[in-house]
């Protein structure tokens, strides 16, 4: 295996440290980012043959991924997630046909696209020797990070909301981890993994702070550029939480453009949060760089439940820099656009995929989209693993059908 990586920058001031040795955050306490050596990947390989053709998944994009050790790329049979066309669902949405797209990540391994950025962690976990990583969640990530680290033998510490969706909660801990709901938001979460760290020696694996989740993270936008041919849409909807994601995609975008691989302009990143919780959003139309905690936070969509984000500067600069936005929208909207896409299209999203969908509407409410731009919406989980409505009709078998109740 072969990784062009050069160092890691402090995404901040900019300041250089190894690859080669274990970091959480730089000295400042900020982000830090993985640089690769891009002229030698100009030089040696083209966008037709970058690829490893054998690798699974996202895997396949190695030259431009942290791992270097074949033994320590840690799979549970990663796939390329499809991208779906909405139909009639684009136009109740006030789109266009074939112009509404959506990235279904809910086909990965542990039903998220928090198994791209666990994958990633995990693996340099095992390539760095690591034996006990610790996570806050809200749910998806601490389920990808029990089933990584399973496989890599790396013992894995969780800790839940104690209002997670409970199916999140069974599934981190029947896949290996240990599991502690706590009575607090994810932030609360996030101070135990930070005070725990030298008394119970695990390794922070929280978003962003340690340098490769969002190197995980980023293939979403290698993925993206290689399915459509190396020209971009025009916008992204992406569900905002911690904002790996978009912060990757951004870093994946401006890396093939660096390398002079892609085609056209760049999508305007738009960031989507709910009205229950949305510190991006007020930061956004503040013209902030950074977000301020948002007390009391609530909503539906569990995933994007984070009062504070520390990459907050971050997403907000890629959003800036693209010509993006950050909106708002609500539960109500949220599980109602939700059931709409699940009953005209038959895809059931999640919560916080749903919550793109019901921001594109606003979008095209407010213009600031108009119907013949071409957006992807992010899905970043199965639907399955969220509640649903009940079923209420029954047949009893034993009594006479009338069956032009069907008709």
């Amino acid at each position: 295996m072969k990784s062009y990586i050069s160092h890691l920058e402090c995404s901040k001031t900019g300041s250089i440290y190894s690859a080669d040795e274990i970091h959480n955050l730089s000295k400042d306490g900020i982000p830090l980012l993985v640089r690769y050596d891009l002229d030698r990947v100009k030089a040696e390989l083209n966008k037709d043959s970058w690829y490893t053709e054998s690798a699974q998944g996202f895997w396949r994009y190695q030259a431009l991924l942290p791992v270097s050790n074949q033994e320590s790329q840690i799979s549970l049979g990663e796939v390329l997630t499809p991208l779906i066309p909405l139909r009639k669902s684009a136009l109740m949405l006030g789109g266009k046909l074939k112009n509404v797209i959506v990235k279904d990540e809910g086909r990965l391994p542990t039903g998220s696209f928090k198994a791209r950025g666990l994958a990633m962690a995990v693996s340099m976990a095992h390539q760095f020797g690591i034996n006990h990583l610790a996570i806050p969640t809200n749910g998806n990530a601490g389920a990808a990070l029990a089933a990584y680290a399973k496989q890599a033998n790396i013992k894995a510490t969780v800790f839940c909301p104690e209002d997670t969706p409970i199916v999140n909660v069974q599934e981190i801990q029947l896949q290996g981890a240990d599991t502690y709901l706590v009575n607090g938001l994810i932030n609360d979460c996030g101070k135990i993994v930070h005070e725990g760290k030298e008394k119970a020696g695990w390794f922070d694996v929280s978003t962003l702070k340690e340098p490769y989740r969002i190197e995980g993270k980023k293939t979403m936008g290698f993925e993206l550029a290689e399915q459509m041919n190396w020209v971009l849409p025009d916008a992204i909807f992406y569900p905002t939480g911690g904002g790996t994601g978009l912060i990757g995609m951004w870093k994946a975008f401006a890396e093939l453009k660096e390398l002079g691989w892609l085609k056209g302009k760049l999508p305007k990143m738009i960031a989507v949060q709910s009205t229950g919780c949305a510190p991006i959003v007020e930061a956004f139309n503040k013209g902030l760089d950074h977000a301020p905690l948002w007390k009391n936070a609530h909503t539906i969509a569990a995933g994007i439940r984070v009062p504070a984000a520390i990459g907050d500067f971050l997403i907000l600069k890629a959003i800036k820099e693209s010509g993006g936005c950050a909106l708002a929208v609500d539960d109500e909207h949220i599980m109602k656009v939700r059931d709409l896409i699940s009953q005209e299209d038959g895809l059931l999203l999640c919560p916080e995929g749903a919550a793109t969908a019901a921001g594109y509407q606003v979008a095209i409410e407010q213009k600031i989209i108009n119907v013949n731009e071409k957006v992807m919406l992010f899905n970043c989980a199965s639907g399955l693993k969220y509640p649903m409505p009940e079923v209420n009709q029954a047949i009893d078998k034993n009594s006479s059908i009338k069956y032009e109740q069907f008709i």
